[in-house]
């Protein structure tokens, strides 16, 4: 999430993007069951045309491409340029053959796409960003074809969302209060109201709007030997280094890191399981056509 001094733009372009480009893998791997249950519900075809929102370094573009297939195209869209180089090395590393893909560093909500363009607009996260959310919807409508359809994944409520919420209230005590986030500033708990984002759809001309509850456990460390020290380690690190917790420790004292990482890392290694660290994640995955 953006600083309040920092436009989205910004903030993705900076060292924020720089990271989420660094440790790409490690948020493939995190996310792989979300991923997955995106896909499940965004029924992309063979030779469809396809518009990735948010696309980060490319994980769902490439994951698209594979389902439609070489007579389809995808259209990789992201305001970070850190993001998007990572996304052009994967893609031409990729087997000859392909679909093509294009990469767009854009604003989705402000970007002229070519009217009537895409058969599916699909985003991981991608959506709850926008300085416009009626805007930015209306204009991803314009870019889909009559009969085109939406699928896209946004987070639950934070309580529901232990891999985030249990490193956050360990943490706390330790560092300063944030200051709240104004209900409907770009953010990752946006549209946790489902009835928020369903109006927002409705409003921008969308139609047979549904939303199903996505509630998967996510792997944060794991240790090859099934050490639970070893695992709970790994996941501290992926809270504490990448994930949203990482933004209350990051400029705070030494000492206060290193207190951090040992209260997460204890609690972690408690609930490992066979060397595996998995917290609950819960989202909405929701789907619209124009």
């Amino acid at each position: 999430m953006a600083a309040p001094d920092l436009t989205q733009a910004e903030y993705w372009n900076g060292e924020a993007g720089r990271r989420w480009a660094r440790h790409q893998a490690t948020f493939d791997a995190v996310f792989t069951p979300l991923t997955e249950r995106l896909f499940g519900r965004a029924d992309l075809q063979s030779g469809d045309i396809v518009l990735d929102i948010g696309c980060g370094a490319g994980a769902t573009t490439l994951r698209a491409a594979e389902a439609v297939g070489p007579t389809g195209r995808v259209t990789a869209a992201d305001v970070s340029a850190p993001l998007l180089a990572v996304t052009a090395e994967r893609v031409a590393a990729r087997p000859a053959g392909g679909a093509a893909i294009d990469l767009v560093e854009a604003d989705a909500q402000t970007h002229a796409f070519a009217p009537g363009t895409f058969d599916r607009v699909i985003s991981r996260f991608g959506i709850m960003f926008f300085d416009d959310s009626l805007a930015a919807f209306a204009n991803l409508l314009g870019a889909l074809r009559e009969g085109g359809r939406l699928a896209v994944l946004c987070w639950r409520t934070l309580p529901e969302n232990a891999w985030i919420a249990h490193p956050l209230d360990l943490v706390q005590s330790l560092v300063p209060e944030p200051a709240p986030t104004p209900p409907d500033a770009p953010g990752p708990f946006r549209f946790a109201a489902a009835e928020r984002l369903a109006d927002i759809l409705a409003a921008a001309g969308f139609r047979d709007i549904a939303f199903a509850a996505v509630d998967e456990a996510l792997m944060l460390g794991r240790s090859e030997t099934g050490d639970a020290r070893a695992a709970a380690e790994e996941a501290a690190t992926f809270s504490l280094d990448l994930g949203p917790a990482s933004r209350l420790v990051r400029d705070q004292a030494p000492e206060i890191r290193a207190q951090a990482f040992a209260r997460v890392q204890h609690a972690f290694e408690a609930r490992a399981q066979d060397g595996v660290v998995r917290l609950d994640a819960a989202c909405w995955l929701v789907t619209a056509t124009r």
